[in-house]
């Protein structure tokens, strides 16, 4: 059995955090996005092997992450774009993938800005029994939510009908980016492209194959975060922290308080500010700042500035007094 970790986007409403770095690298506590899916891939005796599908843009930091990490499967498959706007899309880079790679394996796909609660050895264990293609559902429990993804009805763990992003959705079970194929179906990817489908959002590939395929339905309780905005990012670190804080031993806190949800990296300083739901990247400095809602990214130094709901790129100085 092969896997594939979707690692190609550019993140766009995560810039300028993301502007220079995969949002998978972003930290979640003690990890990277990524590291959960990478440590559940590698236990797996299953898998043999995991690509790593990404972009020329981002491939120098894969090649550096997988070099000094100590996950043994991972190999990077690089697709030919290196802007947002070349992009083949999910379905047509991933049909690239297994030509390019020469799958002929059971597949495992798994967005790489997924964090679940679940080990995707249970969901593989799932696949297994079925034979059939599969998918993981989540009840999102918000319909105004449920229009943002893949809508799943179910009979059993059939799936009898998918809607891709409905106008009006009539329940909140979702579908979320974690999918098998048998090896027998994979060329329904290439059949896909070829009658002009939608190359896009691997949710409109779902709603198609369901219409011609038996596709079974792996649902789960617990957590799921789509790591796709600031704010599903903190909601993400909330989760993994349970509302508390982590601070490096080498940063610097002095003579601040530290509220719910709050991530201050190494080296970075904060000194007679107030932090509340923020992350503060290394290197990074806060000073008689009241910083909420907010990711500081690495080396920027904020004084005398009050944020909320702000997105503060590397490398930027705001010391000029006020409140954004």
């Amino acid at each position: 059995m092969k896997a594939v970790v979707l690692a190609g986007g550019y993140a766009t409403r995560l810039w300028p955090i993301t502007k220079d770095r995969p949002k998978m690298f972003l930290p979640i506590g003690d990890h990277t996005v990524i590291d959960e899916i990478f440590a559940d891939l590698e236990a797996d005796d299953r898998i043999d092997e995991v690509f790593v599908s990404t972009n020329e843009r981002f491939a120098g930091e894969f090649e550096t992450y997988l070099a000094e990490a100590d996950f043994d499967k991972p190999t990077l498959s690089i697709e030919d774009t290196t802007d947002e706007s070349e992009k083949f899309g999910v379905v047509g880079a991933l049909a690239q993938l297994v030509d390019r790679e020469g799958v002929d394996d059971d597949l495992i796909v798994v967005a790489g800005d997924n964090l679940i609660s679940f080990d995707i050895a249970d969901f593989v264990d799932f696949f297994a029994e079925t034979g059939e293609p599969a998918l993981a559902a989540y009840d999102v429990g918000s319909r105004e939510k449920a229009k943002s993804y893949g809508l799943v009805d179910l009979d059993g763990d059939r799936v009898v009908d998918f809607q891709e992003k409905p106008d009006d959705p009539k329940s909140t079970l979702v579908s979320i980016a974690c999918y098998a194929f048998p090896a027998d179906r994979l060329g329904d990817l290439s059949t896909y492209l070829e009658a002009g489908e939608n190359p896009d959002e691997p949710g409109w590939f779902i709603q198609w194959l369901q219409q011609r395929r038996t596709v079974r339905a792996f649902t789960f309780d617990g957590a799921w975060f789509d790591i796709g905005t600031p704010e599903s990012y903190l909601d993400a670190i909330e989760w993994s922290l349970d509302g508390g804080t982590i601070v490096h031993e080498d940063a610097t806190v002095t003579d601040s308080r530290l509220g719910e949800t709050v991530h201050v990296m190494a080296d970075a300083t904060v000194e007679d500010a107030t932090l509340d739901r923020a992350v503060v990247f290394p290197n990074a400095s806060v000073r008689n700042a009241e910083i909420r809602g907010s990711i500081i990214d690495r080396g920027t130094t904020i004084e005398n500035f009050d944020l909320s709901g702000a997105l503060i790129g590397a490398h930027t100085s705001i010391t000029d007094g006020g409140q954004f």
